[in-house]
């Protein structure tokens, strides 16, 4: 009998349509709500992305999974609810509850590294959830980056792939190269049980960052010239990038973008291993042509009058010919776009996986440290060693970018026509393995206030002299130090200014966005138990008269 391993993920969900994506264990009909789809093939491994129609806007509906006509989900004797598809609609428009985090690193059987690790808040928050009422459950979760570690890999990963050295001696011992290695990441990091049903009920929404491919991925042009001249770095992208697009992003597109994706109809029309159309979409889009990459892997949701714009920060990055971009051009209009296309909005979320608005002392030395490496000889060759060891390579390192997107901030605070600005406009972010919230003056901006809101990590170890060198960068001095020190090399003031609202805030963490109608808060919350979190902070991101319309 075919089973299930992997999933059910609930992904996109609208009105009256959702999806649902599994892997199989064999080729197979998935049967969700009376939809059906059949499974495709890549290396060996099954999945399908069901998409369930017919739905009534504003309902809860419990389902199951049913291959070639067998129920293989719930699981018998499932201790969790059963899992459920909450549509949107005008009645669910107001209010809502949005989680993010990343660098969410996997459950370790180790007893001493698990305890290292601590315990992970995503899994607390979803055994909390099983037990209270549907109506407080979140209406999204956003996963922004490193949900899998294809470069530090726990010590049953590394067993696992002992075996390949006789046949792949050139391949590294100490991290995974090809396809079916990202599989075994995928199914170690997805079959926690907590994680398992959470993502079966909450719509997810994904974007992936360096870990997810390899620490500093797409740092520089130099970097990717260092990575091309491995013997193995073809193959690793390649799976990094199909597994990825299989994995995480599929989902995140909504049905009628699925039916127009030309990628997505070839893979299903293929009827064999599809293997090779996904090489080849992995080489698309790690490729630059024209300053643009072959495939955008950047989104949008809506949540009522909530507008969700995740940018590709990772992949999208434009780095040949002279540019320095972290997104393209052709990319970054589709994202301006996207947060500007006329329409009522309360609150808008720009997701990147990396923060927009750092420690201020860390963003004036990645803008110095950019002029540093484009310098000819021996002080920009000095300069990218720095930006490469110190992880130099956010935003503010990628200034031309930098400001681009403080202008789109700056323009979608305004009010547009006969609509009112935002309550709020957010900028969401991971990475940096610290949390924080912080409210920033934007050149040329409107009404709505602005706020880069960082959650980071949700389950990984923070060593002491992380947390003693993110507290010094917090710190005013040190922020006058570093601006003045910018101003004397020649780099240019940001149109931005910030100050930390709360933070920085170690350990592992989960935020929420609580939403009622324009009023939100930002909460932050960290595990005290397998079940049980406690508030580290909350911070309101809307004026006080803003909760009704």
């Amino acid at each position: 009998m075919t089973s299930l391993v992997l999933g059910p993920v609930l992904r996109h969900v609208g009105d009256d349509s959702a999806t649902v994506w599994v892997q199989t264990s064999a080729p197979a009909t998935v049967e969700v709500l009376g939809s059906r789809a059949p499974t495709f093939e890549v290396s060996g491994h099954h999945y399908a992305l069901v998409v369930v129609t017919g739905l009534t806007p504003d309902t809860r509906t419990p389902y199951e999974v049913h291959l070639d006509g067998e129920r293989v989900w719930p699981l018998p004797g499932s201790p969790y609810p059963q899992s459920s598809i909450a549509t949107r609609g005008p009645g669910s428009a107001g209010r809502h509850r949005i989680l993010f985090g990343s660098c969410r690193y996997v459950k370790l059987a180790d007893p001493k590294l698990a305890a290292t690790f601590g315990i992970d808040a995503l899994d607390a928050y979803a055994a909390r959830m099983a037990g209270g009422p549907p109506e407080e459950w979140p209406d999204a979760l956003l996963l922004i980056g490193d949900q899998v570690y294809a470069d530090e890999l726990t010590p049953q990963t590394v067993r696992r792939i002992a075996h390949r050295r006789d046949q792949h001696p050139d391949w590294p011992d100490d991290e995974i190269v090809d396809y079916e290695e990202y599989v075994g990441l995928y199914r170690d990091s997805w079959t926690d049980p907590e994680i398992r049903w959470i993502m079966s009920t909450v719509p997810t929404g994904m974007i992936f960052d360096d870990h997810d491919i390899r620490d500093d991925w797409n740092t520089s042009d130099v970097w990717r010239a260092e990575m091309a001249e491995k013997s193995w770095w073809a193959e690793r992208i390649r799976s990094g990038l199909a597994s990825y697009w299989v994995y995480q992003h599929l989902g995140n597109l909504s049905p009628e973008e699925l039916a127009e994706d030309p990628d997505y109809a070839a893979v299903l029309a293929h009827g064999g291993d599809t293997w090779p159309l996904l090489a080849e979409l992995a080489d698309r889009a790690d490729t630059e042509v024209d300053g643009s990459k072959g495939v955008r892997f950047s989104f949008r949701w809506a949540l009522g009058r909530t507008r969700i714009v995740v940018m590709d920060s990772r992949n999208g990055r434009i780095l040949g010919g002279g540019e320095h971009l972290m997104i393209g051009d052709r990319e970054f209009s589709w994202i301006e776009d996207r947060a500007l296309e006329p329409g009522p909005t309360d609150h808008l979320l720009l997701v990147t996986s990396v923060p927009w608005l750092l420690p201020p002392a860390i963003g004036d030395l990645e803008t110095v440290n950019e002029d540093a490496t484009a310098r000819p000889g021996w002080r920009g060759a000095l300069g990218e060693k720095i930006r490469q060891a110190a992880d130099l390579e956010h935003w503010p390192a990628f200034y031309a970018s930098f400001e681009r997107l403080a202008r789109l901030v700056a323009a979608a605070s305004h009010a547009r026509g006969d609509q009112p600005a935002p309550a709020s406009v957010s900028v969401l972010s991971g990475d940096v393995h610290h949390s924080y919230a912080a409210r920033a003056d934007v050149v040329g901006a409107g009404e709505a206030p602005v706020h880069q809101l960082t959650c980071s990590p949700v389950h990984n170890h923070v060593p002491p002299y992380v947390r003693i060198g993110f507290r010094l960068a917090w710190h005013r001095a040190a922020a006058r130090l570093t601006r003045a020190w910018a101003a004397r090399t020649g780099a240019e003031t940001p149109p931005v200014t910030w100050d930390k609202l709360g933070g920085p805030y170690f350990g592992n963490t989960i935020a929420s966005l609580e939403i009622d109608g324009r009023h939100a808060d930002v909460v932050f919350e960290q595990p005290t138990g397998a079940a049980s979190l406690r508030e580290a902070a909350r911070h309101t991101l809307t004026a006080p008269d803003r909760r009704t319309r």
